[in-house]
């Protein structure tokens, strides 16, 4: 019986994760995309693992995490960078070779980006391993294969058709929008409506979007 409960809340965490990790599995596609094949999929599961180390370790204080007042607006923010910068890139084909502090840079933005846009989902992984240990790692290691995979076939996606990159920046407007607007801080000020939730998403997303199409025809064709 013992071992059947482990199952079922073991897959129960599985689920949760892989429902909520498609935001997760974009931004390390966006991050790693001009890194070589082979050192994207090790930036991407190097990344994702060390986040999953840090979603662990965090689980246990899930219930304080959204009151840290500018944690998910600094989180927003970050994912507009990084939105921002891919698109400055968003003309440049895959390097043929990484430096390795490129590679280590790659792996630093998907860890801290994953954490920071993870919080609901720690909430949710909380709940449902009833605070065991060994179900929130067996749960989120068992993720971590589909998180990379996915985020690989998206980074490929990207470079075989660029418009993608547009499409990525547009959704990661949209989730730092709801990032920023449920940070404590920013809720307790503005008392975010529905519909200033809806017109916020809906700004950075086309901000995004028309920033990368600008910063496209501005970029002087490559010789």
């Amino acid at each position: 019986m013992h071992s059947a409960s482990f199952l079922l809340g073991g897959l129960t965490i599985v689920l949760i994760d892989l429902l909520l990790a498609g935001d997760n599995a974009l931004i390390i596609a966006m991050a790693v995309r001009l890194l070589p094949r082979r050192e994207r999929r090790i930036a991407s599961l190097l990344g994702a693992a060390g986040a999953v180390v840090m979603r662990v370790a965090l689980t246990f204080a899930a219930a304080q995490l959204l009151n840290v007042e500018f944690l998910k607006l600094g989180g927003g923010l970050f994912v507009l960078w990084i939105a921002v910068k891919v698109l400055l890139d968003a003309s440049e084909p895959p390097k043929a070779a990484a430096a390795p502090d490129q590679i280590l840079k790659a792996i630093w933005y998907v860890m801290f980006a994953d954490l920071t846009m993870s919080v609901d989902n720690i909430l949710a992984i909380a709940g449902a391993s009833h605070g065991s240990i060994e179900l929130i790692i067996f749960g989120l290691a068992v993720s971590i294969p589909f998180v990379v995979f996915s985020s690989n076939l998206l980074a490929e996606l990207m470079n075989r058709y660029p418009v993608l990159i547009f499409l990525g920046a547009g959704i990661l407007g949209k989730v730092a929008g709801d990032m920023m607007l449920t940070d404590p801080f920013v809720a307790r000020r503005l008392m975010v409506s529905r519909t200033l939730n809806y017109a916020v998403d809906a700004a950075l997303a086309v901000s995004l979007v028309a920033t990368g199409l600008i910063l496209c025809r501005k970029k002087p064709p490559a010789k």
